[in-house]
């Protein structure tokens, strides 16, 4: 397991220098001066400001000198200061990442709430109308915008039946209530796609189980049909969907900023929108690098728990 645990822990390190390197090399080649951005057009036009600016950002140095830079003090979670709002963009990360947590974490709850019992049914009753109503569930989820869905959401249940507010964010830990009434209509449209997958994966997943040899021998011995279902098939069946729920947690992050931006959300995809439009370099840079490191933690965790299930990883 230690040797597995570490084998997983260098693949995902050689990653990170990869995207690191990706990300610094899109930001620094697109077209734009950071130090003129930071100055404006007036402060550009005076050369000593704008040559000491470049001094003091590092920018005078060659560009190995300043991705080494910039991996150092990114290693200690200094990611410099945005040119938009000149706050750290570390904190401003850390404080947009506790929306987006929540909305993902909710949104992976809704999903596997409705696609297991839903994809159960429809592999139980194989070629049968709860399998054909679970087919087309899932193919219309599949096909839904989730931005489409959600401003949809807000029409029918905050302008028509004004059961939920519109828009907004209100932090769990200081109002439970009102954060969940705000979190519900966006984690039913981030969720969307990603129920659709999980249907058709746990439909799948069951119909497979279900045609093994040791479930036609559980059933040759009289055991009852839910016995067979839950207590022989379903653990099986569900191994390759915790493969699928952690993978696609990673992408919930990157997923959101759509939906971030609809329901008005102060999370990590708005603050990447935001930051894309107004051109601010150095916190697309830092989220590129948070936004990977996400998914690789989502995939590492996911590869532990399902080790943990089937015994013949860690035996591999």
């Amino acid at each position: 397991m230690v040797g597995y645990f570490t084998r997983r822990l260098a693949a995902a390190a050689v990653v990170v220098v990869l995207v690191s390197i990706i990300a610094f090399a899109i930001v620094s080649v697109l077209p734009g001066d950071t130090a003129a951005a930071l100055l404006g057009e007036e402060g550009a036009r005076d050369s000593q400001r704008y040559e000491a600016l470049r001094v003091e950002l590092g920018l005078d140095q060659p560009l190995v000198v300043r991705y080494a830079n910039w991996v150092a003090n990114a290693a200690t979670g200094d990611f410099g200061r945005s040119l938009r709002t000149g706050e750290d963009i570390g904190a401003a990360i850390l404080s947009r990442a506790v929306p987006t947590v929540q909305l993902a974490l909710m949104a992976l709850a809704i999903a596997i709430i409705i696609a297991i019992p839903v994809g159960v049914m429809s592999a139980v009753y194989y070629r049968r109308w709860p399998d054909n109503l679970g087919t087309l569930f899932a193919l219309t989820a599949l096909a839904t915008p989730g931005f489409w869905f959600g401003i949809m959401l807000i029409l029918l249940f905050s302008v028509t039946l004004r059961w939920l507010p519109p828009s907004g964010y209100i932090p769990f830990f200081v109002d439970p209530l009102g954060s969940l009434k705000l979190m519900i209509m966006p984690s039913l449209a981030l969720a969307t796609g990603f129920t659709g997958v999980l249907i058709r994966q746990v439909r799948s997943s069951v119909l497979e189980v279900l045609n093994e040899d040791y479930i036609t021998t559980a059933r040759s011995k009289g055991l009852s049909r839910s016995t067979v279902l839950f207590g022989h098939a379903l653990r099986n069946a569900l191994l390759p969907v915790v493969t699928l729920v952690g993978l696609q947690l990673g992408g919930l992050f990157g997923g959101a900023a759509t939906v971030e931006t609809v329901f008005s959300i102060p999370g990590l995809g708005r603050l990447a929108v935001d930051s894309i439009f107004y051109r601010d370099f150095t916190m697309i840079q830092a989220l590129m690098l948070v936004l990977a490191l996400s998914v690789l933690v989502a995939s590492l965790l996911t590869d532990l728990i399902y080790s943990r299930i089937d015994p013949r990883i860690r035996r591999g």
